[in-house]
């Protein structure tokens, strides 16, 4: 079966790193598929889950945005944050979602209604690739 590599990268470094036989992301534009040999593209992404099929089995990976770069042999996401199912802390999604919540909520004045919203979108992927 033919392969992809997909590396997955933050500004604290790299979250993942493996040959893959498709990968998916929601764009901007749209819900991406791609295949290894896929024409080379650049796309701006959205909060969302990223998934790696490989070996017949899909890995999920959380995004907050950032842009992906396809290659024929090699995408590469890069994203201002991505954690890998497994690295999720559930807790900390859990707070972060209910803060969240509670600034939507009580909107006061200095209120930063698109930041709130943006927190619990980001809190909301998170669980939901970390399966909660």
């Amino acid at each position: 079966m033919k392969t992809v590599k997909v590396n997955i990268v933050t500004p604290d470094g790299p979250v993942y790193d493996a040959d893959i036989e498709m990968v998916s992301v929601r764009a901007e534009s749209g819900d991406l598929g791609i295949l290894p040999g896929h024409i080379p593209t650049v796309a701006p992404l959205k909060i969302g889950v990223v998934r790696l099929k490989k070996d017949g089995q899909t890995e999920l990976a959380a995004v907050s945005g950032g842009f992906l770069e396809v290659r024929p042999d090699q995408v590469t996401i890069l994203a201002q944050s991505a954690e890998t199912a497994e690295g999720i802390d559930k807790e900390r999604a859990l707070a972060a979602k209910k803060r969240a919540e509670d600034r939507l909520n009580k909107r006061s004045d200095d209120t930063d209604i698109r930041r709130a919203e943006l927190a619990l979108q980001r809190a909301v992927n998170r669980l939901d690739v970390a399966g909660n």
